[in-house]
């Protein structure tokens, strides 16, 4: 039981980075005929960021803190490009710029990097969550001169952050609340957290607790946390589960916002994928619809994770953020990450290295 449990949080681990990777490409195309012609050969594999996307409006978003750009925010210091994305704020008033432009075929996105700081952190502290550590890591990462990460986009959540931290605010106190704080990108760097603080005997309770604290430092959101708290559970009862235990009616219990009844007839719906998760579930970053769209793809599809993984990058909207979190439930459930991609990540050995070390200790 105990190898078992050491395989199941491996694979959780490793598929968010796969499950990030995966869907990089294709982040926020909400167009699927788009993503069929940029990728005629589905996304089964990594690939690069393409150089034209056709529905970004990144040159929309605020490059002095979150949300979109106003007339009454004009005044406000640069954040972009002078705080955090350093050599980057060219990219950001381009029309059609890819969110990930330049980035390579397996290279992740900036929440996977921030899930890499979370670790190093809790590595350095026997595995435990140390909040201070995380946020000098933190702002080590988005601050850096020489960049620390690939990414040349930053959401919401992070400008608002670094906005704040500009204006004298203690690292603590940084979070900003736009209309989009209640999101799935809330949830990347919940995994590792819990998974560690679980595996040194932290009991459930505490580690929601400490992971309602970490997600308050970014996403302060009380719909995001009771999400957070059905996420922690899940990750729990997938972890600890014994062999009679059923994974669908784990994942069936978990539903937030979306009744578990009319989950499962979407599951057992013949429609078609991206009429679910795209119509009757939006794409997008709101949990309200994301999370019950990561559920719906771990049931759909839980005996072949490259399927679920695939099929959610496929939707397109905020697949990366959905995808690190469908990647967790997935390993979880399987004991392994998804066949021959892991070791094709650009970064594999510092992501083996620190995983190894939170779930083994070595």
């Amino acid at each position: 039981m105990e190898k078992m449990i050491t395989a199941r949080a491996t694979a959780a681990l490793q598929n968010l980075f796969i499950g990030d990777a995966l869907a990089m490409p294709a982040h926020w195309f909400y167009r699927v005929s788009d993503i069929d012609s940029a990728f005629p050969e589905g996304v089964r594999t990594f690939h690069p960021a393409p150089e034209f996307h056709p529905s970004s409006i990144m040159s929309l978003h605020s490059t002095n803190g979150g949300g979109r750009k106003t007339s009454s925010g004009q005044s406000r210091p640069e954040v972009v490009g002078n705080v955090i994305l350093k050599g980057k704020a060219q990219y950001w008033n381009r029309p059609n710029m890819h969110y990930h432009q330049g980035m390579q075929a397996g290279d992740n996105t900036l929440n996977a990097h921030c899930v890499l700081a979370l670790m190093d952190v809790m590595n350095r502290s026997s595995g435990r969550y140390d909040r201070d550590g995380f946020l000098q890591a933190y702002i080590h990462l988005m601050t850096a001169d020489e960049p620390a990460h690939p990414d040349t986009y930053a959401e919401s959540y992070h400008r608002g952050f670094f906005a704040n931290l500009q204006a004298g605010k203690p690292p603590e106190k940084c979070a900003a609340v736009t209309h989009d704080t209640p999101s799935v990108g809330g949830l990347v760097t919940i995994a590792p957290l819990a998974i560690g603080e679980r595996l040194r005997g932290t009991t459930l309770e505490d580690t929601r607790r400490l992971c309602r604290e970490h997600l308050a430092l970014t996403h302060p959101d009380p719909s995001l946390a009771e999400v957070c708290d059905a996420y922690v559970n899940l990750i729990d009862g997938l972890l600890f589960r014994d062999s009679d235990t059923s994974v669908q009616e784990l994942l069936l219990n978990a539903t937030r916002g979306l009744p578990r009844r009319e989950l499962s007839k979407l599951v057992d719906s013949q429609r078609p994928e991206r009429e679910i998760v795209g119509r009757t579930l939006s794409p997008a970053c709101y949990i309200s619809d994301s999370w019950p769209a990561v559920l719906f793809f771990a049931c759909k599809h839980q005996k072949d994770s490259l399927r679920a993984l695939q099929a959610n990058a496929e939707v397109g909207g905020d697949n990366v953020h959905r995808g690190s979190v469908l990647g967790v439930l997935l390993g979880l459930i399987h004991g392994e990450s998804v066949a021959g991609l892991f070791d094709q990540l650009t970064e594999h050995t510092r992501i083996k290295d620190a995983i190894e070390h939170l779930v083994e200790g070595t």
